[in-house]
């Protein structure tokens, strides 16, 4: 497992610069950041793509580059408000192999989408039983969290099934809330900061099915906007599973707003999964 875990490279050349998020275990490249010659760049990355075997690359992209990006075969698939500092960040992808473009899906999740935005907007105050506290993880918890995500999810895009590896991602900045029952962690989500641009992803949500009558992820994703919120990091966003109702129904309700789908994005359970892209401006404006 850990050569596969993902890996990120920086590359200084004297007409650009790149940092490259390397990810054999969903079988992709992922262009986290770029400046200077985006032809170059974009040479440089399918170079990449050739030589770790991959099926498809991502490119988290500026408008200016569009026409640059269409030359070179990549096409949007979605779009997140803000991401750069206040300037918004295109998801450009190009895939290697042809399976990994099919979907026999799309149509049942776009009726997803649908429904949703049929949905009340307005959130509803939720109190879970008493005997659920909610708290901040921290290390001491990161055997728990692991045991959560172990029953959750057989096959995951990261391995948050490793204490270690939370632990690790907790150094990083990465924060978690969780829900206890009875001691044990029973909910959890994160948000994964990035300093620089002043944005983070709200990931890693996890509910045990017997615990997923109370709205318990909403409250974390409701604790996390707030930790953002002090550090003054207001361009939030999430990425959730296609086909999970739930998940998609619950960021809309909370707030965030429909801007995409990365096809066949990453391994989940048994198989590879469509992503939905959700984005929201904590600013409120």
């Amino acid at each position: 497992m850990l050569n596969h875990l993902p890996t990120t490279i920086f590359e200084n050349h004297s007409t650009f610069y790149m940092e490259v998020c390397i990810d054999p275990f969903n079988k992709r490249i992922r262009v986290d950041d770029y400046r200077g010659n985006i032809k170059k760049i974009l040479v440089r990355a399918e170079e990449l793509v050739k030589q770790h075997q991959v099926e498809k690359l991502i490119i988290k992209a500026r408008m200016e580059d569009t026409i640059s990006l269409f030359e070179f075969g990549l096409q949007p698939e979605a779009i997140v408000d803000h991401y750069f500092r206040g300037s918004d960040a295109y998801f450009y992808t190009k895939y290697y192999i042809s399976d990994r473009k099919k979907n026999d899906h799309w149509m049942t999740e776009d009726a997803i989408i649908h429904s949703i935005y049929q949905l009340d907007h307005v959130q509803q105050n939720l109190t879970p039983p008493k005997d659920y506290e909610i708290k901040k993880a921290d290390e001491n918890q990161a055997a728990k969290l692991s045991a959560l995500y172990r029953q959750v999810f057989q096959i995951y895009p990261t391995p948050l099934n490793d204490p270690e590896y939370i632990k690790k991602t907790m150094q990083g900045g990465t924060i978690y809330y969780v829900f206890l029952h009875q001691g044990d962690i029973v909910s959890a989500a994160s948000a994964e900061i990035n300093d620089f641009y002043k944005n983070a992803e709200l990931t890693d949500c996890a509910t045990l099915p017997e615990h997923r009558k109370y709205g318990l992820m909403k409250i974390l994703l409701n604790e996390l906007e707030g930790e953002l919120i002090k550090k003054g990091i207001f361009c939030s966003y999430s990425i959730a599973r296609s086909l999970s109702f739930g998940m998609n129904a619950a960021l809309y309700q909370l707030g965030y707003s429909y801007r995409g789908r990365l096809m066949n994005n990453v391994y989940i359970y048994d198989k590879l999964e469509d992503m939905n892209m959700w984005a929201k401006n904590l600013a409120g404006c």
